[in-house]
């Protein structure tokens, strides 16, 4: 799976609600500690990915995979903190990270704000973002 591309949502034109000029981005680095876990990986990546554009609040997200080092880039960008809470604790995506915590080393998770004019984000600044973290 290559880098899916910025898929933005409908919420993100704010035909629905006013966005504020500020959005929060959720950037993390997953990295698979065993290679045997990857096709399950993508399947729940690819349930996930569905959960986050139908999210109230979701702007827009991408992904990038790199199976060879059994790593995996998520981006999202929100309208604000309890959008983006209301999705972390609901189903399938509290259930599939809950059974994949085990299977991750050192997983990253990060947020940031941007003015809503910069969306999509840049890959490559969101991967030093991402990078110049420490796990949590």
């Amino acid at each position: 799976m290559p880098t899916m591309p910025w898929t933005a949502t409908a919420a993100a034109s704010g035909s629905a609600a006013p966005l504020p000029d500020e959005v929060l981005i959720l950037g993390s680095r997953l990295i698979l500690r065993r290679a045997w876990d990857i096709p399950r990986f993508f399947a729940a990546a690819q349930s996930i990915r569905r959960q986050v554009l139908a999210a109230d609040g979701c702007l827009g997200m991408s992904l990038r995979a790199e199976p060879f080092v059994k790593t995996f880039w998520t981006l999202s960008a929100w309208r604000d903190q309890a959008a983006l809470d209301a999705f972390v604790g609901a189903q399938p995506h509290e259930r599939i990270m809950r059974d994949f915590h085990a299977r991750l080393r050192d997983p990253v998770i990060i947020s940031w704000t941007v003015p809503r004019g910069e969306l999509p984000v840049d890959w490559t600044d969101a991967v030093n973002r991402i990078a110049g973290h420490t796990s949590r």
